[in-house]
Order: structure tokens, then sequence, then C-alpha cells
């Protein structure tokens, strides 16, 4: 077996700083700690945090008057600040910047008069919190179908925006359905697809046809994970994507496969490795590295913690 292990792959900059975030306030702040919704999208991640005293909560009024939560990777709408500032929280914003700079182009084209057409998928974390910036300005659209049953208006004056971890395919198709039909749409100066997403799936398209079988390490309800295992059925190739080596599956693959190997942008390596492992062992699998494309993009710790941290 050869395994060829993708690169980039795994922790993007906006889940480094999310997780480093929640460390930090566990130092500072003890547990018990909330967090608003999944600090990312990942379940190794989440019950790690679990085990030290983090408690996970879908509902701000889960957190007791005057606690501390912390806002997750994936943004929340002003709504859910205006109800931690009214039970005196001390909130600590772990936002990705990149799904706050959709945030901010919602409000503004929202304040310009635009109905806004959000390219996303329904109660993704990300898109309730971007919807909750302008709720009565924007409408949701999945597909190309839902594009097609849209009622809005020939001359209506439109925008669009994208949740930051969709496939950049699939988001160009109903991008380009959308400007078929309205052509007098506009979008933001620069593509909302977060940079991590669009170079794990470039890097999935260009190393899928050398593989028999792909390997994604992620959870089932990380978006940009799951895209990274579309991509490569779409391919024709079969692919698996888990959290961790345990549901690894041997019937999966024939000794003499080439397996290529990625992860999701909330997928911590060290269960990459634990799968590189297993299968080195049980199929004498030999790993070459393929760097795609280089990364160095870091995000700094929220406001909040920054001086705690100096």
């Amino acid at each position: 077996m050869k395994i060829i292990l993708a690169n980039p792959r795994g922790f993007c900059a906006g889940v480094n700083m999310a997780i480093e975030a929640l460390e930090t306030a566990l130092r500072f702040y003890g547990s018990p700690l909330y967090v608003y919704h999944e600090i990312v999208h990942n379940r190794p991640i989440v019950e790690k945090f679990t085990q030290l005293g983090v408690v996970f909560v879908n509902d701000i009024s889960e957190v007791p008057n005057g606690g501390t939560v912390l806002y997750s990777a994936h943004g929340v709408s002003p709504v859910i600040r205006q109800h931690s500032e009214a039970r005196n929280l001390r909130a600590i914003d772990a936002t990705c910047p990149l799904v706050t700079k959709v945030h901010k182009e919602a409000i503004k084209f929202a304040r310009e008069g635009y109905t806004i057409v959000l390219v996303g998928h329904e109660g993704h974390d990300e898109v309730i919190g971007t919807m909750g910036e302008a709720p009565a300005s924007i409408v949701l659209v999945e597909d190309v179908n839902d594009v097609a049953a849209l009622t809005l208006p020939v001359d209506a004056k439109l925008a669009f925006l994208t949740q930051t971890t969709l496939s950049v395919d699939e988001a160009k198709s109903v991008i380009d359905a959308l400007r078929a039909r309205y052509p007098q749409i506009v979008g933001p100066h620069k593509d909302d697809i977060c940079y991590a997403t669009q170079n794990r799936q470039d890097a999935v398209k260009k190393l899928v046809t050398e593989a028999d079988a792909v390997l994604v390490l992620g959870s089932q309800n990380s978006s940009n994970s799951q895209r990274l295992a579309e991509i490569a059925r779409t391919s024709g190739k079969p692919a698996y994507l888990i959290d961790r080596v345990t549901e690894l599956r041997d019937n999966w693959f024939k000794p003499t496969d080439t397996v290529l190997v990625t992860a999701g942008a909330s997928a911590p390596e060290e269960h990459v490795q634990d799968c590189i492992e297993y299968l080195k062992t049980k199929f004498g699998a030999t790993v070459e590295t393929r760097i795609v494309r280089e990364e160095d993009v870091s995000f700094p710790l929220p406001r909040e913690l920054r001086v705690l941290a100096s």
C-alpha cells in the first residue's frame, strides 16, 4: 500500500485561534466555562474539552447569569450578543475573522438596501449567525434548484454572499445560476470561501486521480470535511469520512491500494497520524507527503484574552 498524504490538511488559522482561545480562557477563568455551540465541528475536540470542564450549550439562557461564555469559531448573531449582555455574561468572541468578514458584508449590503441571497446550508451555525445580522434582508439558497424557485422581482436590488466552508465548485454553480437569472446581482470584492477550505479542496482535486481510495479525517457535522469526501466521490473514488482510527475498516482497502489521506480544517493531526500508523502496521503502507500549497496564515487571540496571555 502507498499513502499519499495531502498537504495542506487539518487545522486552519481560525480553528487554531479558537482552540487556543478556549485553552487560554480555561487557564485563566477555570471551569465551568461555557461555549455557545461547538467550539469547532469536531467530535474528538468537543469530547476533550468536555472532560476538562467545558460546557457546550445551544441556548445562551443555559449559561448562568454572570458566567463566562466563549462564542465558537462559526460566529453568532447580534441577538445572542444582546442576550449575553442582558445576562451580564463575560463574553469571549472566538469567531473566525473570515466569518466576521461575511457578517460585515451582510450588514453593509443590508444598509445599502440590497436583498441578500446567502448561499449556504440551512441550519449550519455559520449560516444562522450570518442571517441574524440582517434577518429581514437575507434569503437562503442551498443549490441551483433553490435559485430556480426564488420569487424575487427580476429587477430587484440583489447581492450574494456565501458560507465560508462550501465546496468551491458547488458555490460557483449556484452563483452562476444567480447571475444568469439576475444579471444585476453583485457580490463581495473577494471570494468569501475560506482560503483553507479552498486549499484543502484543491489538494484533493489534484491528488485524487492517483488514488484508489480516499480517507478524510473529520466529523460528520463538519461542512468542509464533508466537501472533501464529496469531491473524491465525484471523481469516482470511494471516500471515507471518520473521526479517529477506531472507525477504520480493513475491507475499505486492498493491500495494493494507493490511499489519499487528508483532513478537514477542524480535524486534529494526531488522528491523521494514528490512521497512518494503522495502515503501516496492517498493510505495510509507505507514505509520500505531497505539498500542493504552502500556508502561513495566523489569527491573533480574541482581544478579551490578549492581555491575559501576554
